[in-house]
């Protein structure tokens, strides 16, 4: 009887695990490549002719010795940080540094306090709540060179009436714009007054996004007002919170033209800023320091990309 003989497979190759080859990530066909180009044409533009360009130029200026023939015709010696170390060693510069970040400081601290007291009162949804919220919002729409203007009157020392009101109920009435004292109080106020509305808005935002839940269940537990505020509210709304006083700092550094309009950086450079120092050394004098001018305004993009870094610091380790 004939034996009928199966075919045995190889055991090596059968005890050999399967290799599955791993799907090769689809490439992008050539349409669609350009029509992501296309799509960020537009954005690398607007970064490189407003942000590249002009970071570029303003270091290119501290970099050399510019006079007004040089600025139009070009050939301006190279001097490298001749220009940082004629700034660094300027007496005003301590006077500037002082006064930048008393103004930037104070405006941050003030403006983040009432504007989160605000939020919290309007989150409350009572009558007319959604018009008196906007009506919080004008000083921020006014433009400036009309805010600062209106608070130059109020505050002038001899027809305004701020000195009115303290005459009236027999306060001392400051000089604001033209005593050393007041000055950089006085353009405080202004900065203060307009920033308010920019952190009502965001603040407010903020609050809108976090859950009622959470707060109701806090109030059944016995948490009052202030602990619900303290313990759950406020450490919710942190990430907001971080990029409000960033974005209020960057603001903030650049202020110019109010403090230009109201005092001109004065008395006697007491309300004398780094922005507006930068504008005196390149524009204000008889012979124009562009040099210097665009070493300052560098200074001020470091102490900005600085800030950045620490929020992108903290918003890392928010995350872990």
């Amino acid at each position: 009887m004939a034996s009928t003989l199966t075919p045995v497979a190889d055991p090596a190759r059968a005890s050999a695990p399967s290799q599955v080859s791993a799907p090769r990530p689809r490439r992008r066909r050539r349409p669609e490549r350009w029509a992501a180009a296309a799509f960020l044409a537009p954005l690398v533009v607007y970064l490189v002719a407003f942000y590249a360009y002009p970071l570029y130029r303003n270091v290119e200026l501290s970099l050399r010795n510019y006079t007004v023939a040089s600025f139009v015709n070009g050939g301006a010696q190279f001097t490298g940080f001749d220009n940082y170390r004629t700034v660094l060693s300027d007496p005003v510069f301590v006077q500037a540094l002082w006064h930048t970040a008393v103004f930037t400081l104070g405006s941050l601290a003030v403006q983040f306090t009432l504007g989160m007291a605000l939020a919290v009162f309007f989150s409350a949804h009572f009558r007319l709540s959604g018009l008196l919220r906007a009506l919080f919002l004008v000083p921020w729409l006014l433009p400036l060179i009309v805010s600062s203007s209106t608070w130059a009157w109020m505050l002038n020392g001899q027809s305004g009436v701020v000195n009115a009101g303290l005459h009236a109920v027999g306060l001392p009435e400051p000089q604001w714009l033209s005593s050393p004292t007041w000055s950089l109080v006085a353009v405080l106020i202004a900065n203060i007054w307009i920033g308010v509305p920019f952190n009502l808005v965001l603040l407010h935002s903020g609050l809108q996004a976090i859950s009622s839940d959470v707060n109701e269940a806090a109030a059944l537990d016995g948490a009052g007002a202030w602990q619900r505020f303290r313990h759950i509210t406020f450490p919710l709304l942190r990430p907001v919170s971080a990029i409000t006083l960033l974005l209020g700092l960057v603001y903030t550094l650049k202020v110019f033209d109010i403090i230009w309009i109201m005092t001109r950086g004065g008395p006697s450079n007491s309300s004398t800023t780094l922005a507006t120092w930068s504008y005196q050394l390149s524009f204000g004098g008889l012979i124009p320091k562009f040099g210097p001018g665009a070493a300052v305004g560098n200074l001020l993009i470091v102490v900005a990309f600085l800030a950045g870094l620490l929020y992108l610091r903290y918003q890392r380790k928010a995350e872990l």
